[in-house]
């Protein structure tokens, strides 16, 4: 069955584990060239094997998501090697729980770092070849927690994601002329290495207790399927992913 995801280039942070690597596999099934982009460059060559040898296109490439030079580069590597950029899914991120009082303030600063300025790298690599191209899509991974706080324990966790909420909203804003798709991908307790970030015990405790609800990664990559295969004239702006059992 031929999809409207055969054949584009879909570029992805945070892709050795979790939804990254989920999403990655299930687009190259459908016939999309993916290109996985994360720190641990053996755990995406593993992942790329495997797709290619099923008869996939993939390419792995080193990003560490804080370093702007190195998300351009990434975007650059699949230009090189494809041509052309189709999808951008900024899907890297952490989630160290821990209350406002208990002063984590290096774990504030990653976040900030990652989920927010890596995003922003994210946008900043890609949009003047998506402007250039007259087409694109971003697709950016906030959160449940970015349309509700969840505190005690993920008030800075919550402000990132609400803030990748505000900054997608306003580039979808101002790239629809240029036919920029936007989605905000917001999901709930999804299995992933996101619960493993606190360092803060209480609070890591209360977080894998959350999660024995947690529903499979490839929950995630189905919904992202379902939004880059639209026509280009449809864009599906918010979508939320949560148990079907979960109350927040």
């Amino acid at each position: 069955m031929s999809t409207n995801i055969e054949g584009k280039v879909v570029v992805i942070t945070g892709a050795s584990s979790g939804l990254g690597e989920s999403t990655a596999r299930h687009l190259a099934e459908l016939g999309a060239t993916v290109v996985l982009g994360a720190r641990r460059k053996d755990r995406l060559d593993a992942i790329v094997k495997d797709i290619t040898a099923k008869g996939g296109k993939a390419l792995a490439v080193t990003v560490d998501v804080t370093k702007r030079e190195q998300v351009d580069a990434l975007i650059q590597a699949a230009l090189k090697a494809y041509g052309k950029v189709d999808v951008l899914v900024n899907n890297a991120g952490i989630m160290p729980i821990a209350p406002l009082a208990a002063l984590k303030v290096d774990e504030w600063e990653k976040m900030i770092d990652i989920n927010i300025k890596g995003v922003l790298y994210g946008i900043a690599a890609a949009l003047p070849v998506f402007t250039k191209a007259k087409s694109g899509h971003f697709i950016n991974l906030s959160s449940v927690a970015g349309i509700k706080v969840f505190a005690p324990g993920g008030s800075v966790y919550s402000g990132t994601k609400f803030a990748v909420h505000a900054i997608s909203e306003g580039l979808r804003m101002e790239t629809r002329k240029d036919n920029i798709r936007v989605t905000i991908l917001s999901p709930g307790a999804v299995d992933s290495e996101l619960k493993e970030g606190s360092s803060d015990a209480a609070a890591s405790q209360n977080v894998k207790e959350f999660y024995k609800i947690a529903i499979p990664a490839d929950s995630i990559a189905r919904a992202i399927a379902y939004a880059i295969e639209q026509p280009s004239d449809v864009e599906i702006d918010e979508i939320v992913v949560r148990p079907t059992v979960q109350e927040f």
